[in-house]
């Protein structure tokens, strides 16, 4: 086919233990999404929903560590994991502070 996707792609029941720890997570990942993205306030409804979508990134990348070969993939997953969970970092700051100012409104 002219989608490489296409050609990798297998059933589900024939995932291995590697493809299996890529798709663990995802449904708690859009269910958390969604929960996160129900806040009130937007900004903060945003944020929420960010913090599991890059959790989910840092997850596919330690699985990528554990089960990956490509040493270039392999430094494309410590990249995501230093800079997403740096990001979620700074996304629960955000969301302590804003719940700090709200306390004291």
């Amino acid at each position: 086919g002219e989608h490489p996707m296409e050609e990798m792609s297998m059933e589900p029941g024939q995932m291995d233990e590697a493809h299996m720890a890529l798709m663990e997570g995802m449904d708690e990942m859009n269910q958390q999404m969604m929960m996160g993205m129900m806040a009130e306030d937007v900004d903060v409804a945003f944020v929420c929903g960010m913090i599991p979508h890059h959790q989910s990134a840092v997850n596919m990348a330690k699985a990528e560590l554990e089960h990956g070969d490509n040493e270039d993939a392999k430094a494309m997953a410590q990249k995501i994991i230093d800079s997403q969970e740096q990001e979620i970092a700074e996304m629960i700051s955000w969301l302590e502070e804003q719940a700090g100012a709200e306390t004291q409104n």
